[in-house]
């Protein structure tokens, strides 16, 4: 499942939160007109990622039972709700599921970290 095929996915462009409030994985959810979406996202280096904040097992968040999602060596996300792992880079699936974890692809503009636009995705 592709991260727009979510009936809430905002549209390109739109405005996340500021790049300095994001260390440790964060977990959002962004408000619009067509509802909430949840939403991780990370920094990665001198980047940022985001995933769909949504265990592919159940579809529940993955902060579900608690915020403590980051491995203890800060190589994956963890399901509270039922342990399965996923690489923090590619989102792939490492223990637990079937299939890994939606990436929503995210820019920086002015210090803030958006919904890639179409182009730059």
């Amino acid at each position: 499942m592709s991260w727009t095929d979510y009936s809430s996915a905002p549209a390109p462009g739109t405005r996340l939160c500021l790049a300095e409030e994001v260390n440790e994985p964060a977990a959002l959810t962004v408000e619009t007109e067509k509802g909430s979406f949840p939403l991780l996202i990370m920094r990665r280096g001198d980047g940022f990622r985001a995933y769909v904040n949504a265990c592919p097992h159940q579809f529940l968040p993955l902060n579900y039972r608690g915020d403590r999602i980051l491995s203890a060596d800060g190589s994956k996300l963890m399901c509270t709700a039922h342990g399965a792992r996923f690489d923090i880079d590619t989102g792939a699936v490492v223990e637990g599921a079937e299939c890994g974890l939606d990436p929503v692809p995210v820019e920086l503009i002015d210090g803030a970290i958006h919904i890639a636009r179409d182009d730059a995705a």
